[in-house]
């Protein structure tokens, strides 16, 4: 079922996301080579509960952290750890909070001094997915006309979408209906319809779609073990388009 929010629900949704927008955007400030994943989520869930928030991934799920960390090929849902963060590493951050009887949920992939072109060409086009994606967003388009601008652009420079994982509805659960693929056909599927709230998040690879869970039972990676990113907002559907809710 999908839940409509009224303008009062909107705004109290914009507490947990400005949290999410400003949590990523320490991470990107505090990131650096020879830190481990899990010094970094530690800065993420200090911040996150000094706001008298709640990191919405702890424990959700039985999943043991506030940010899911994926570096490289790995796609999303990474555990933080005591793996080091170097040079040269996509470092994909995925967080969320609770606030106010909301969730806001955002990612970004991130890196550390250098980075080759190709993994920044990869972490741009990826943003790029997004902003594709929402450009035809106003009350009554469909899902698919979101998945196949994404699709689209990915494909067009050479990527791939993952089609194993989608983004979700967001509201007082962190995943409600529907779902949203990143990959469709224009004109096909649900409906949007105003203060319908969603979040929105390319996850693209270098190589192939596929993807393998890895025994831990949450670490998704590339099946061919090319790398990966991943670029997360929450919207609100308006009459005026998309309203990026998580937006810096």
């Amino acid at each position: 079922m999908i839940y409509i929010k009224s303008d009062k629900e909107i705004e109290l949704m914009r507490k947990p996301c400005e949290i999410v927008r400003d949590v990523l955007c320490l991470c990107e400030e505090k990131i650096r080579a020879g830190m481990t994943t899990k010094e970094l989520d530690k800065i993420a869930c200090d911040y996150i509960t000094s706001c008298g928030a709640t990191p919405s991934f702890l424990g959700y799920g039985g999943f043991p952290a506030a940010t899911c960390i994926s570096i490289d090929e790995q796609v999303v849902h990474g555990f933080p750890s005591d793996r080091i963060i170097e040079e040269d590493q996509i470092v994909s951050v995925d967080v969320g909070a609770f606030f106010n009887g909301f969730h806001g949920d955002a990612a970004r992939s991130l890196y550390v001094g250098h980075i080759s072109p190709e993994k920044k060409k990869l972490i741009d086009v990826t943003r790029e997915c997004f902003f594709e994606g929402i450009k035809g967003i106003c009350i009554g388009s469909a899902l698919g006309d979101i998945g196949a601008q994404v699709q689209e652009h990915a494909e067009k420079n050479g990527f791939s979408v993952v089609r194993d994982m989608v983004g979700h509805g967001v509201g007082r659960h962190l995943h409600e209906d529907p779902s949203v693929p990143n990959y469709g056909k224009r004109g096909v599927g649900v409906r949007l319809k105003r203060n319908m709230t969603i979040a929105i998040e390319p996850m693209i690879n270098m190589g192939t779609a596929d993807i393998k869970t890895m025994p831990d039972g949450w670490t998704v990676k590339t099946k061919d073990g090319k790398w990966a990113a991943h670029f997360e907002h929450t919207i609100a559907v308006t009459p005026d388009g998309a309203v990026i809710l998580t937006k810096v």
